[in-house]
């Protein structure tokens, strides 16, 4: 059906086809984690999450509207029907499918530790050498997680956004910070991060950091899960996933 035919349809009052509706969704995200999604100067919402939504949503024939919510309430939000679906950086986990489903994932890259550059006594980044020392992590995060397990004998001490951390690292509030590499190493590259730098890439472990990012619905939802794994297929396949991941990144970061 042409688009005149569609409008000559809906102004007589006659009901299209199913196929012929466009599917509304509200995407949650957090606005706050550069370089995935955050806030430019003009407060756009933009990033890698943020291109990577709106090429789903024109795949699916979808009219996404985003909408921003703290990382902590991202989940109670999604299963109180303030959105639909979450893309939003975050990991698959098993303790997370427990509550949400998920699409396959649409990257994956490792944690990092960071520290000032000043700090000269660490070099190794275990367990050992920051016995008794604060670690920086955004809370309600895979990365909190992973330092809770293998850094046991130091202080973790959680914050509710990046940047939160990121200060009190430049302040020498907290010894070392854990986050994605990516997101890291672009907070080096700027002038607010000049103070610091990347301590050690991680292993990641897959029980905590899971198999990468994927788009969260509720449970049992999975026709949307669905429609967002042949949407994922279909921007990998035609070129545009490629031409998203050259505008932020010169490396894979779909992952293995």
């Amino acid at each position: 059906m042409t688009r005149f035919l569609i409008a000559a349809a809906l102004a007589a009052g006659i009901a299209l086809p199913a196929s012929a509706e466009q599917m509304q969704l509200r995407i949650g995200t957090e606005g706050a984690y550069p370089p995935f999604n955050y806030f430019d100067s003009d407060n756009n919402l933009i990033g890698f999450d943020i291109d990577i939504a709106k090429a789903l949503c024109a795949e699916m024939n979808a009219e996404c509207e985003f909408i921003t919510q703290d990382w902590d309430g991202i989940i109670p939000a999604l299963m109180a029907n303030k959105f639909d679906a979450i893309i939003a950086s975050m990991s698959i986990t098993a303790e997370r499918d427990e509550v949400v489903d998920f699409s396959k994932k649409y990257y994956n890259t490792p944690p990092a530790l960071a520290k000032a550059k000043d700090r000269d006594d660490l070099t190794t980044g275990t367990a050992e050498e920051l016995d008794g020392m604060i670690i920086g992590a955004q809370s309600a995060t895979t990365h909190a997680n992973f330092a809770e397990q293998y850094y046991p004998d130091s202080e973790l001490r959680r914050y509710g956004t990046p940047e939160e951390y990121k200060l009190d690292l430049a302040n020498g509030r907290v010894d070392v910070v854990i986050d994605d590499i990516v997101v890291l190493s672009d907070w080096l590259a700027s002038e607010d991060g000049a103070c610091c730098e990347i301590l050690v890439p991680l292993t990641p472990d897959p029980e905590i950091n899971g198999a990468g990012a994927g788009i969260a619905v509720r449970e049992g939802e999975t026709e949307l899960a669905e429609k967002f794994n042949a949407a994922i297929e279909a921007i990998r396949a035609d070129g545009t996933y490629a031409e998203i991941q050259a505008k932020y990144f010169d490396f894979d970061v779909y992952g293995d």
